[in-house]
Order: structure tokens, then C-alpha cells, then sequence
């Protein structure tokens, strides 16, 4: 098995189609699928269902392609990472965040560290934090900037920001009416809600109303904070998201009350993993970051 076969199957598994991944990688078709072919049977398993026109990974398919996913990328963060001791700082430096504060965080790492290292690029890949806790600990991002909760077990962690959590509403809503910037958790209890789409957000939520006897009615559950806005800009439901949220609002047309009666907070956490080796980029960034917070 040679890294190219590895490159090809990567790119299969993102076209999911023969001809359009040769045409890709600038190959013929019958080479590629015979490559394929090939790896299969070295492995001793089936890769790809193989249906007219269509092709599906097998579980086998799925775990190698997180295999040949963690190799690839560091192959080509090991070249650079040889060049770099020959060159100074330079070279690239792979982030994953969450959305909510957590472009605004990275963005100002990036600058402050871009002032004193000018030739440093960044890779930036965007998810939930499971997602993204999943990377790093997977080895295809240096660090990143989650919500909590997050199972901290292997990962260096360190908070680096709060914000509470609010309640968004178009202005046409009932609890519009109100002119007080905040709203006990129990008005929001018979209206629908639209929370966050990550698993765990469901249970936290619930939990918060548990207390008073009450089952959340969720009418959605969205992983786009963009989406949540347009949501209820046509008053489909309130919205419960972290504040940063609100960041996306520049009229009228939705209100923001924070949540009290109880105050809800979340927490932004830096993370990395010593379980891969950072390259000498990654460690002066993250040592940046370190000396950023406060």
C-alpha cells in the first residue's frame, strides 16, 4: 500500500463516483478502479457497495477512510514541518471551531500572531464540537476552540471565554410585547423552542426546565445559527442559543432577551491533544493563544 492509494481512495470516497474522481486526479477510469480494486483486496475487505451508477462506503470503507484521512494529513504536515526547521516559522497551522464567539476568538489569535509571524497560513474547518473535539483527537487539526460539555479525557483544555444564553423572538412574537431585556426561563415553557442540533443540547435544556415540572416543546433543532435567525424573522418559535448569536441581528425584526430565573452560562475551551505531535508552528501558536488569556 503506497500514500497514493491512499489519495485515490479519499477521492472516491468524496465523489462517490469512478469518472468523476479519475477526472480529478487526471487519470483514466479503469487504472483508478483497478487501484481500488487492488487496496480491497490487500485489506480483505469491501470498500464500496458498487451499485448502477452509485456507490456507498461499507463499514469497512468508513473506518479506512478515517485511517487514510489521519495518514494523509500527516504526511503532508510532516514535509512541512522538515521545511520549517530549515526556513524559520513558517508553514501552516490547522484550527477547528464552533460557531458562536468562536470565529471572533480565532480571529483575533490569528491576527495578534500574524503580526509578529507575517509568513504562518491557516487552515480553518468549521463543525460542532463533537466534530471538532473529533479532530483533534484524530490528529487532522493542531487545536481548537469548543463549547462545553466536552469529554476533557486526552486533550489539554483551558477556558477562554462565557456568555450567557438568550432567548431570540421575532418582534410580531407575544413576549415581544415586553420591554425588559431579560426573561425568566418559565415564560419560555408554552412556546415552541428551537434549540441547537448537537445531541447533548436536548438533555441540557431539558434539564433546565425539569425543575419546574415542565417538558420543552422543540419545534427545531439546527446546527446553523444563520438558519436560527431567518427561523425567527418568520416566527416559527423562540430561539435558545448562546449570545453570540444575537451577533447576527442587525435590525429589528427579532428581539434578544437573556435567560434568568435561573442565568444559564456556557464556556468556550481551547483544546489540544499531545496524543500527535504538534509541529513547531502549531506549538508557537498555541503558546500564543496561552499568553492571550486572561
Amino acid at each position: 500500500m503506497e500514500l497514493r492509494h491512499l489519495r485515490y481512495f479519499l477521492t472516491v470516497c468524496e465523489e462517490m463516483n469512478f469518472t468523476k474522481a479519475a477526472e480529478r486526479l487526471m487519470i483514466a477510469q479503469p487504472p483508478l478502479s483497478r487501484q481500488i480494486k487492488d487496496l480491497e483486496e490487500e485489506l480483505g475487505a469491501p470498500l464500496f457497495i458498487r451499485q448502477h451508477h452509485q456507490l456507498t462506503l461499507t463499514d469497512e470503507g468508513v473506518r479506512f477512510r478515517s485511517y487514510a484521512n489521519r495518514i494523509v494529513s500527516l504526511a503532508d504536515r510532516s514535509v512541512e514541518d522538515i521545511k520549517e526547521m530549515n526556513t524559520g516559522l513558517q508553514g501552516t497551522v490547522y484550527i477547528a471551531q464552533v460557531e458562536g464567539k468562536a470565529p471572533r476568538l480565532t480571529s483575533s489569535y490569528i491576527a495578534s500572531f500574524s503580526k509578529i509571524h507575517p509568513d504562518v497560513q491557516y487552515s480553518i474547518w468549521n463543525g460542532n464540537s463533537d466534530e471538532v473535539t473529533a479532530r483533534v483527537r484524530n490528529g487532522l487539526s493542531d487545536l481548537a476552540i469548543i463549547m462545553e460539555p466536552y469529554d476533557p479525557k486526552d486533550l489539554h483544555t483551558v477556558p477562554v471565554y462565557k456568555e450567557p444564553w438568550v432567548a431570540m423572538f421575532s418582534c410580531k412574537h407575544p413576549l415581544a410585547h415586553s420591554k425588559k431585556k431579560t426573561i425568566p426561563l418559565k415564560l419560555l415553557a408554552e412556546h415552541d423552542l428551537i434549540i441547537p442540533s448537537r445531541g447533548s443540547r436536548l438533555q441540557e435544556i431539558s434539564d433546565w426546565f425539569s425543575p419546574l415540572g415542565i417538558t420543552p416543546k422543540i419545534r427545531a433543532k439546527i446546527s446553523n445559527a444563520t438558519t436560527v435567525y431567518e427561523l425567527c424573522v418568520q416566527n416559527v418559535g423562540v430561539a435558545i442559543y448562546p449570545a453570540a448569536a444575537g451577533d447576527l441581528i442587525h435590525d429589528d425584526s427579532v428581539m434578544i432577551r437573556k435567560i434568568t430565573d435561573p442565568e444559564f452560562m456556557t464556556t468556550y475551551i481551547l483544546i489540544y491533544s499531545d496524543a500527535h505531535p504538534l509541529s513547531p508552528v502549531a506549538d508557537k501558536f498555541i503558546e500564543h493563544v496561552l499568553g492571550q488569556i486572561k
